[in-house]
């Protein structure tokens, strides 16, 4: 069993899962020992600081190792990555990658351990099962909540929206631009035939006043970085990013969009302060950023448990 991507999980899993997540994160010293002696390989061509410390730390504190692999400082560059991948199912017990492609996501699928696929330009599963957990946690339920995406289409969307088509979340999705590596008809025309995914025009916001009636119609409202941090800092990516800045900002969340709203407040991080996202509302009493961060660790350990085999 891999975890490429929640279109491939039923509901079952994927709620058993988010119990789970739970139960470690209240019941730590129940788990100790779940995976002693099991290795987890960490195969990286992103950065990260959220997924690493999830799966190292993660596998660690389950009673197991972990073997980080810069991507840069091994042969998978070199070699064909289905002869790698094999190679690496021999020495581990679960392989966690973040790729930039899916592509390759899926072609390192052919492991004959448990993959996790910790981010590709299309999916970003694992952090979408923290943020059911999250939403769970602070919400009580995951049925019928209604969660506002406004930012750039991307992975951490789809994710969203392929979670929320399994468990009874709504979606609504404000999004001036969409990454196109991050196209996925298929599951958008599913998930809104499902009547759990919604869009809404650009051309039908005309105000701060339109954006924030939109907003308050659910109980959370989620932004991402408008740019891959792969691309912020690139000088090649300069000019894309300044269009991208100037065309995003009167879809910002602040303090003053969100003036007298009552619903939590979600980021996946990192954020970039004062883009995507007022410096100020990850401070805020609204805000469950922080929390969302800490459950990619217990969510982590669930998922590593779940393709283990673990109950």
């Amino acid at each position: 069993m891999h975890l490429i991507t929640l279109k491939d999980w039923p509901e079952t899993d994927i709620l058993e899962t988010v119990e789970n997540c739970l139960k470690i994160k209240n019941y730590p010293e129940k788990y100790r020992h779940t995976a002693e002696g099991l290795s987890l390989a960490l195969l990286f061509q992103k950065t990260s600081t959220r997924t690493r410390c999830a799966g190292e730390i993660g596998i660690v504190q389950l009673g197991g190792h972990a073997h980080y692999l810069d991507w840069r400082t091994t042969n998978f560059g070199l070699a064909d990555l289905s002869d790698e991948i094999r190679v690496l199912s021999a020495y581990v017990d679960v392989i966690l990658a973040r790729f930039l492609k899916h592509a390759d996501i899926c072609e390192a699928a052919a492991a004959s351990v448990p993959m996790i696929n910790g981010c590709c330009d299309r999916y970003h599963p694992t952090q979408a099962l923290g943020d059911l957990m999250t939403i769970q946690e602070h919400l009580g339920r995951l049925e019928g909540i209604k969660i506002c995406f406004i930012g750039v289409h991307n992975n951490v969307c789809n994710s969203l929206i392929a979670a929320g088509m399994k468990v009874g979340l709504e979606v609504t999705v404000i999004a001036p631009e969409v990454n196109p590596a991050a196209v996925d008809k298929e599951l958008w025309s599913a998930a809104e035939q499902k009547g759990c995914y919604k869009t809404v025009s650009i051309d039908a916001i005309n105000s701060a006043l339109d954006l924030q009636q939109i907003i308050a119609q659910n109980d959370v409202v989620y932004t991402d970085t408008w740019i891959d941090m792969e691309f912020f800092t690139d000088p090649d990516f300069a000019e894309e990013r300044e269009r991208r800045m100037k065309k995003m900002m009167p879809y910002q969340l602040n303090s003053a969009l969100l003036k007298g709203l009552d619903c939590k407040i979600m980021h996946c991080l990192p954020a970039h302060r004062g883009y995507e996202i007022a410096g100020e509302l990850l401070d805020d009493p609204r805000a469950i950023i922080f929390q969302q961060s800490e459950n990619r660790l217990h969510s982590m350990k669930a998922i590593i448990l779940k393709l283990l085999g673990h109950s």
